[in-house]
């Protein structure tokens, strides 16, 4: 069943795509979570889900099988989807973005936030591959820079300015500007 409606949220790593992402779910929404299609990838190959070793799959997967690689990954989730929305968690390139659009529409939400608060998000959220020193938070920076995020969130359907929000008033945000789109 294609899905009426495909949110693809993105922005820069700790900007607040995924509470935001867990907030809705509660509303009916599905949640694919890309991030969680490279980690799982990693399992498949029996690597350890470390900042290295997913930063390296992640760049090996786009490199073998071109820039839309990861939404690949999640097709088979979005194709046994029954939900009318269906949030993707983590868009990084507009290649994925075109992955996407073969199963419905494709509405972009970006999540803005400062350098400080993602990193201070990103130290406190304690998956095995957030970055816990400046050097490496830079270090993914760059890589998801270099993967072509910048161009998915300048072309944004819309933006959130995630500062100085609560976590509750961040998902409300993202809910009311979701359900103007329905």
């Amino acid at each position: 069943m294609l899905a009426k409606l495909i949110v693809c949220l993105t922005g820069m790593p700790g900007a607040g795509k995924s509470t935001i992402a867990d907030g809705l779910e509660s509303k009916g929404y599905e949640i694919i979570n890309m991030g969680n299609a490279v980690r799982d990838e990693a399992k498949k190959r029996n690597l350890e889900s470390t900042r290295d070793n997913l930063g390296k799959l992640m760049l090996e997967l786009r490199e073998k099988n071109g820039p839309g690689a990861i939404a690949e990954l999640v097709k088979p989730q979005i194709e046994s989807s029954t939900a009318d929305v269906i949030l993707i968690d983590g868009v990084r390139s507009n290649e994925e973005i075109k992955v996407l659009r073969r199963f419905g529409t494709v509405k972009l939400l970006a999540v803005h936030a400062s350098t400080d608060t993602r990193f201070n998000f990103l130290q406190k959220r304690g998956r095995a591959d957030d970055p816990q020193t400046k050097e490496h938070f830079e270090e993914r920076d760059n890589r998801e820079l270099g993967v072509g995020i910048s161009n998915s969130i300048a072309l944004s359907d819309y933006a959130i300015s995630n500062i100085g929000l609560t976590k509750d008033e961040l998902i409300e945000t993202a809910y009311k500007i979701i359900q103007s789109w329905i």
